[in-house]
């Protein structure tokens, strides 16, 4: 099973593309500098990194969003809405997760007053999130109440076309988005791929998406 995995900084892929093979799934790797169709692939991860450009969503910059990638945005954009069309199962991660809310029509909030809980500096810093009966998300983590690791100052604001939200912080904040008509597009803001061996439910995540590219 072979999954695409996006990226724009070859060291920052690793973490994913571990949690990847520690799954059963080969990952291909993707990048403005080695871009490729998903022609030939099983599923795709769309990865995190910098800030979305806010014209994708109609808004000017907010002062604190920086490190915007056009380059990237555009790419994994038109991956994101082939992976949609195709039915290819999807799994985004942080920005992947904005990114995925974007091309479904949504917005973004450019930056969260209270960012404490969402910046944590290393992978045993946690907070909690509650996750939502009734989703697929609920069916692989289950709905008691998890404790994830996230670096955002950005959420999701109005909620893409089509997708459902299938877990929240404490403080409302969007932690995960999914297309509950798709064989598997999940999207979550946290960062699995660096508590496999921390969190069950970590990796019950990338265990769920090797078994839907089955």
């Amino acid at each position: 099973m072979r999954a695409g995995l996006t990226f724009r900084f070859p060291k920052k892929a690793e973490p994913y593309a571990e949690a990847l093979r520690r799954a059963g799934v080969e990952p291909v790797l993707i990048s403005p500098e080695a871009p490729r169709p998903l022609a030939g692939l099983d599923g795709l991860v769309i990865s995190g990194g910098s800030d979305i450009d806010p014209a994708r969503y109609g808004e000017a910059p907010h002062p604190t969003t920086n490190d915007v990638d056009r380059e990237r945005d555009a790419m994994e954009a038109a991956l994101i809405e082939q992976a949609f069309e195709t039915d290819l199962p999807l799994l985004a991660i942080c920005r992947g997760l904005q990114l995925v809310n974007v091309v479904r029509g949504g917005t973004l909030i450019q930056h969260l007053e209270n960012t404490e809980t969402h910046r944590v500096k290393n992978v045993a810093e946690v907070h909690r999130i509650e996750v939502i009966p009734g989703t697929r998300l609920a069916a692989i983590m289950g709905t008691d109440s998890q404790m994830v690791n996230s670096r955002h100052h950005q959420a999701v604001g109005r909620v893409g076309a089509g997708l459902r939200v299938s877990a929240t912080a404490p403080d409302g904040v969007v932690e995960a988005l999914e297309d509950p008509l798709k064989r598997f597009a999940i999207a979550v803001q946290w960062h699995p791929e660096e508590r496999i061996d921390i969190g069950a439910h970590d990796r019950a995540l990338f265990e769920a998406f090797a078994a839907a590219l089955g």
